[in-house]
Formats: structure tokens, C-alpha cells, sequence
């Protein structure tokens, strides 16, 4: 009789509890100063995707050159060519492998500064409003397969990070550094398959040919 009243008493407190969940990365890519932060990084490294987009260009053509002649030429103007061909590309992927590299550091430090703004928004509201658990739907691995909106606090949170943390000039349609959906309307029922994070696009050269 004690263990069931003791059951009972247990499953009272846990109905009790006020449980919240979270888009950690839609939120980030929903406020203002993380659409900000996207936008910057993208022009940033814009002229050197430009560039590079220009150097393979200029690679291929010097390959098509190289199949066209590689018969009529003698063996030490192929040999030349083949050799410059071979130098245009492997400089060509190790300056693309390093602005890669910059720009993921860079895209961390930005993931690092507004999830650790969001962190304090989040454990303030949930305080505030008394809830004793907040659950991030895109983490991974997330053992949520169903939320009800009800219970969704993404949107209050990108409200209160953008009135506390306002970013301006951010450039309309862009995206944020962690993933590219936004936050569901209100009133739909909220998906919890979990997120793959994102990072913007860098150009790679072709491989030899």
C-alpha cells in the first residue's frame, strides 16, 4: 500500500512539471543578429569562391588544351604542360582547402556567440516562467520523436534574443550559420527529426583528369 501511494505521489509530481521544448538552431537562424552573422560571412568569403570559381575555370581550360595537342606536341612541351596542369591544381586545392578551413572557424565562433546569448535567454524564461524542463529538439542524437506546439518556446525565445540583442542592416532571405528552416508557425504540431548542421558553400576544384 505505501509503495503504491508513493507511485502515485511520484506520477503527480511528474504530471506537474511544466516541460518546455526548443529549435536551438532554427532560433539561432531566425533572429536578427544570426541572420547578420550569415550574411557577413558569406560576403566575406564571397570574392574567394569568386576566385576560385576563376582559377578552375582557367584549370579546365588548360586541360581541354592538354587533350586537344597532347599528340601533335613534343614530349617535353607535354611534359611542361602536364607539369603546370598538375601545379594550377594542387595550388588550386590547397588554397580552397585553407579558405575552407577559415571559414568554418569563423562560422564557429559565430554558432559559439549566439548559442551561448540563447543559453541565458533560455534558462531566464524558463525560470521566469517556471518550467523544470527544456528540451533542445535539434540536438543530436534527440530521443524526442513528438512535441505538441503548445510547449514549443522557439518563438518567444527569438523575440526576447532580438529585443535584447538587436543586429542591424540584415540583408532579407538569408540564412542563419547552423541551418537553413526557420521556426513553425504557430499552432502546427513541431517535427523533432533531428537537424543537420549547415555551412556555407565552398567551391572544390575538380579532381585530375
Amino acid at each position: 500500500m505505501a509503495a503504491a501511494l508513493a507511485a502515485a505521489a511520484s506520477a503527480q509530481v511528474t504530471t506537474n512539471q511544466k516541460i518546455g521544448v526548443i529549435d536551438m538552431q532554427s532560433a539561432m537562424v531566425a533572429t536578427k543578429e544570426g541572420q547578420k552573422a550569415a550574411a557577413d560571412l558569406r560576403a566575406k568569403y564571397a570574392p574567394k569562391q569568386q576566385e576560385f570559381q576563376q582559377r578552375q575555370s582557367q584549370l579546365q581550360q588548360k586541360q581541354d588544351q592538354f587533350r586537344r595537342t597532347e599528340n601533335t606536341i613534343s614530349d617535353e612541351a607535354k611534359a611542361k604542360m602536364s607539369a603546370d596542369i598538375d601545379a594550377l591544381q594542387k595550388n588550386l586545392q590547397r588554397d580552397t582547402q585553407d579558405a575552407e578551413q577559415d571559414m568554418n572557424q569563423d562560422q564557429q565562433q559565430i554558432v559559439q556567440n549566439l548559442s551561448g546569448k540563447m543559453m541565458k535567454i533560455v534558462s531566464k524564461y524558463a525560470q521566469d516562467h517556471q518550467f523544470q524542463l527544456v528540451f533542445d529538439v535539434a540536438g543530436q542524437p534527440s530521443n524526442i520523436y513528438f512535441a505538441s506546439n503548445t510547449i514549443d518556446i522557439t518563438r518567444e525565445i527569438i523575440s526576447l534574443y532580438d529585443q535584447e540583442h538587436p543586429a542591424s542592416a540584415v540583408t532579407s532571405g538569408t540564412s542563419g550559420p547552423a541551418t537553413s528552416h526557420t521556426a513553425p508557425p504557430a499552432g502546427a504540431t513541431r517535427s523533432t527529426t533531428p537537424t543537420n548542421t549547415t555551412r556555407p558553400p565552398a567551391t572544390t576544384p575538380a579532381g585530375p583528369k
